[in-house]
């Protein structure tokens, strides 16, 4: 079983960057594949990125595309989000999650999840 504790959100303007952290703990983490969804207040968490267990396959929702960036540290038990050009439509709460079926994109394919971390975009 691992555990998740993502970070590094906070408040930028449109067009700046962040970079989210995943840290995984309890072990197995390199044998999970790691995603990164995101959620507003009222609506239904959604897809943003995956990356494979070793990091040479990668899924994105297409609305983050050519902005977005994931990686992962299996050594370092670490996976990121590299946010760049954002926009206030990223605006949410991000969460990182670890499943086993590659590169999903529904919530029910993740068995264990972040505590959340919040990103704002100023227009």
């Amino acid at each position: 079983q691992v555990q998740l504790r993502d970070s590094g959100g906070g408040l930028v303007q449109a067009g700046g960057s962040l970079r989210l952290s995943c840290a995984g703990s309890g072990g197995g983490f390199s044998s999970y594949i790691i995603a990164w969804f995101r959620q507003v207040p009222g609506l239904d968490r959604e897809f943003v990125a995956a990356i494979s267990w070793g990091g040479g396959g990668t899924n994105y929702r297409d609305s983050v595309k050519m902005r977005f960036t994931v990686s992962r540290d299996n050594n370092e038990n670490m996976a990121f989000l590299q946010m760049n050009n954002l926009k206030p439509e990223d605006t949410a709460v991000y969460y990182c999650a670890a499943g086993r079926t590659p590169l999903a994109v529904l919530t029910a394919m993740y068995d264990y999840w972040g505590q959340g971390t919040q990103v704002t975009v100023s227009s």
